[in-house]
This record gives structure tokens, C-alpha cells and sequence, in this order.
């Protein structure tokens, strides 16, 4: 029994017709679809290219209803039927909510900030979920809308980030498998959202309008503290100085994280931001910028993505949260179980549970791991 049949991973009947694949498998892609304007448009740029594709809407517990026109997974079957694509939903229930949602969960009852999309695409997407579908379609390629490049390179592919630095993607993909990344596939990574934006208003698309999504899918677009349920995490606890010295009284762990200033229910003279949490005297503490920003910042649970740039004293850049530009920094230490760096200037609340992503000076990703 395969590891995605473990996880009772499986393809559901086809939304519509079924796949009939008409070229070898060399020129077979599946395009995973949120149902949301970027992987639409991919879906379309693959075959306006050539190339035979098929989508594939994983379903999800929680926010994934098919029986209705609106969501997610039926706006992708939908998108398919308009340009002749066939569409299958892959049932992901059992594997999301043991690899993802209780990840999530655990993560806030400890403490850490987790980063759930970046756990989605590593667990399900680009390794059970992948493996399912070059069974049931003989493919071995894979395609997102994801902005970020997979560029040829004498060392075999490399994952860049994108043209468009503003949107750029490639924190939430930098996990991987390398021996996979020649077969995956990012069309938008030269393309503006103004762009992909365009192109589905003159396809005539059904979600050509459709907002971006700026939550958690599995909490129905919510608040993330609707995913958590009921946990330790909620109870009430001390708030602290970075000193220990308690000034109030905070709402529960999980209502928390490193840098945030708003709802902290404490004023102080001066800004104030979280700067720790302690899980195990739940406790929370604030202090000033200067306070809870750092220079070192270390990861585990490495994915190295180009090994022979994974050298100490290398000069790196690196991302310690999606957003923003990454910043210069030394490689301090590599180890079988850490990687440490040093920033050129303090960064602000490195969260512990986000993601230490490295680049290189043209934007290559060398590999990236979960802050501790």
C-alpha cells in the first residue's frame, strides 16, 4: 500500500467528463486549482501551449463543499468545463486534517506561529498528492499558480523567485522535493497579477472578478482561531515585561503572535509588541522593537534545494516571513539538524514556527526550514 492510499487519499469521479488523455505522458501536466483567478489562468497558458491538462481541486475538510456553485472547488470544475480542461476533485479530508490542521493546532498550543500554507504544499501537494496523480494519469509533471520560476541550470532546475517581487511565492514553495523540481511547472512566474488579471477577463472567465483569498481555506475564509477549537491554548494567562515582571492579563496563547501590536490589551508609554511566548507557564511578554528583534536566526527541518551554496560564511539573503524582501546575511552554522544565520541588521520578532527561506543574489532558492 502506497503512502497516499495510507492517508485514504483518493480521486473522485470527474466533474464532467472524464480525462481521456490524448498525448504520451512526457506531454501530460496536472494543474492544481483553487478555483481563483492565478491557477485558472495557468490551467489555460498549459494548454494554449500544448500541453494535455487536467485539473485537480483537492477537497478539503471544513470549507470545501462541492454540491455548490460558489466555492472553491466548484468555481475550478466550473473554470475547466469553460476551457474544455476535465476536472477531478481529490479527496484529502483524512490527510489534511492529520498533516495540516493538527500541525496548525499543535503549533499554537506550543507557542510557535505556524504556516499552514507552506505545510499544505509540502506534505500534501508536492509529495502524497503528486504521487497519487502520476498513478491514476501516468504524469509526472505538475503545475500551480504559484508566482516563482523553475529555471534550467547545468546543476538541474533551480526555483527562482518571481519577476514581480511584489508577489512573489517562493517562500510558501521552497519545500519541494529537488528531484521533482524539473517537473514542476509555474507559468505565471513572468507575469504581473495585472497581467493574469487580463487574461482571464479576455478568456471570459466566470472569476475573472474574483478577490484574492486572504485567509486560512480550511477556516472558511475566518479567523485562523476558528480552526483551533477548544484547547489549553485558549485559557488566560499572565502578561509580562520582557523583564518577567507581570503587567495584565492575556486572553490565551493562541490569540498571540511574535510582533503583533494590536489587541494586546495593555498601553504602554511607548509602542509595545509580543515578544515570547511561553506555552509552558502560559505566559506572554511584550517589549519595544528593539527588544524583540534579532540577528540570529536558526531553522531545522532544513529542505536543501541547492546544496553546494549551503556553505558557512556564505553570503546570503533570506526571508524570515513571507512578505517583504529578503535581507543580506552570513551563513553562520550547517549541521545534519540546523541551519543558523547572522543578519546584517536586526530583523523584527523572527517567529518561531514561520519559515527561514535562503536565497542568493539571483533570487535562487537554496533551501528553507521552520524557525525554532
Amino acid at each position: 500500500m502506497t503512502e497516499f492510499q495510507d492517508h485514504k487519499i483518493r480521486l473522485m469521479e470527474p466533474s464532467f467528463e472524464p480525462y481521456r488523455p490524448k498525448k504520451p505522458p512526457e506531454s501530460r501536466v496536472a494543474v492544481l486549482m483553487s478555483g481563483g483567478v492565478d491557477s485558472s489562468v495557468t490551467a489555460h497558458l498549459l494548454q494554449e501551449a500544448g500541453w494535455d491538462v487536467v485539473g485537480v481541486t483537492m477537497k478539503i475538510p471544513a470549507a470545501c463543499d462541492t454540491a455548490k456553485r460558489g466555492c472553491c472547488g466548484a468555481d475550478a470544475a466550473f473554470v475547466c468545463h469553460e476551457l474544455n480542461i476535465p476536472h477531478y476533485f481529490v479527496d484529502v479530508t483524512q490527510a489534511f486534517q492529520e498533516l495540516i490542521i493538527q500541525r496548525f493546532r499543535n503549533a499554537y498550543a506550543a507557542g510557535r506561529t505556524p504556516n499552514p500554507c507552506v505545510d499544505c504544499n509540502t506534505f500534501l501537494k508536492f509529495s502524497l498528492v503528486w504521487d497519487l496523480l502520476e498513478v491514476q494519469f501516468q504524469t509526472g509533471r505538475l503545475a500551480t499558480g504559484h508566482y516563482a520560476r523553475v529555471i534550467p541550470a547545468d546543476r538541474g532546475a533551480v526555483l527562482q523567485s518571481a519577476a514581480d517581487t511584489a508577489k512573489d511565492q517562493s517562500y510558501f514553495i521552497y519545500g519541494i522535493d529537488r528531484k521533482r523540481l524539473a517537473r514542476f511547472m509555474l507559468p505565471l512566474g513572468d507575469r504581473t497579477k495585472p497581467e493574469v488579471r487580463a487574461a482571464a477577463e479576455q478568456l471570459g472567465l466566470s472569476i475573472a472578478e474574483k478577490p484574492e483569498s486572504m485567509e486560512l481555506c480550511f477556516a472558511g475564509e475566518a479567523d485562523y482561531r476558528k480552526a483551533l477549537g477548544s484547547c489549553q491554548a485558549d485559557q488566560p494567562g499572565n502578561l509580562t515585561d520582557m523583564n518577567g515582571k507581570i503587567i495584565g492579563t492575556h486572553k490565551g496563547i493562541s490569540n498571540y503572535t511574535l510582533g503583533q501590536r494590536r489587541g494586546l490589551g495593555f498601553a504602554g508609554g511607548e509602542p509595545l509588541y509580543v515578544g515570547r511566548i511561553d506555552p509552558q507557564t502560559n505566559t506572554v511578554a511584550l517589549g519595544t522593537r528593539p527588544q524583540v528583534s534579532r540577528r540570529a536566526v536558526a531553522a531545522d527541518e532544513f529542505n536543501v534545494l541547492l546544496p553546494d551554496l549551503l556553505k558557512p560564511s556564505a553570503r546570503l539573503f533570506a526571508k524570515i516571513r513571507s512578505y517583504g524582501p529578503p535581507h543580506a546575511c552570513t551563513l553562520a552554522d550547517v549541521s545534519a539538524n540546523e541551519v543558523r544565520v547572522e543578519f546584517d541588521d536586526p530583523q523584527f520578532a523572527p517567529a518561531p514556527g514561520q519559515r527561514l527561506v535562503l536565497y542568493n543574489a539571483d533570487g535562487y532558492v537554496i533551501g528553507g526550514g521552520e524557525i525554532r
